[in-house]
């Protein structure tokens, strides 16, 4: 399946899965909620509370054709996002992410959001980084990313500081997506 942005295509969707997409959508905040301006803070306890909220994060993230979904997205402020770069692919869950290096080289490429529906943005991003987290249980972890993975994960640490991507895009196309995302007067 396609990925455009961060935000799986597919033009054949049936209609359970369209549902589907529209419930997990309803459960994850949209712009300008103002707990997506928010920073996370450290994950300190990784208990059955932690468990479920990978567990649901990584539900929605799926049911909304998502390729990522940080805590503070569901309104949970707390240092923690799933990925998953594929659909056969397993989903990470990464808590208190942190990138430890980056590439010199940048790309530019678009954007989506699962809290920003119809907005997409081109952003520039570190093509490659080692980043150290640790799993729910506590154990660590070092991924060394490239590509589209690399792209995910900086996405959503981004949430995690209360930054989105209407801040890391150029000013033209900053205006056009605020346009987009501005709500329809109720009277003409």
């Amino acid at each position: 399946m396609p990925i455009e942005g961060q935000i799986r295509t597919d033009e054949a969707r049936d209609a359970e899965a369209e549902a589907r997409r529209r419930v997990a959508l309803a459960q994850i905040r949209q712009y300008p909620d103002p707990v997506l301006r928010l920073s996370a803070r450290a994950v300190d306890a990784f208990d059955a509370d932690l468990q479920r909220l990978v567990a649901r994060m990584t539900g929605l993230m799926r049911d909304a054709n998502g390729v990522g979904l940080a805590a503070t997205q569901v309104g949970v402020l707390r240092r923690v996002f799933v990925f998953q770069t594929g659909e056969d692919e397993e989903a990470t869950a990464l808590v208190n992410p942190e990138i430890t290096a980056r590439s010199s080289e940048a790309d530019v490429d678009d954007e989506g959001c699962l809290s920003l529906q119809g907005v997409v943005v081109p952003v520039e991003r570190h093509v490659s980084l080692t980043l150290e987290a640790s799993d729910v249980h506590g154990e660590p972890l070092r991924l060394e990313l490239e590509g589209l993975p690399a792209r995910i994960v900086q996405h959503e640490l981004d949430h995690l500081d209360g930054v989105l991507i209407l801040q890391r895009t150029d000013g033209d196309s900053r205006r056009e997506a605020l346009a987009k995302l501005r709500p329809e007067p109720l009277l003409r």
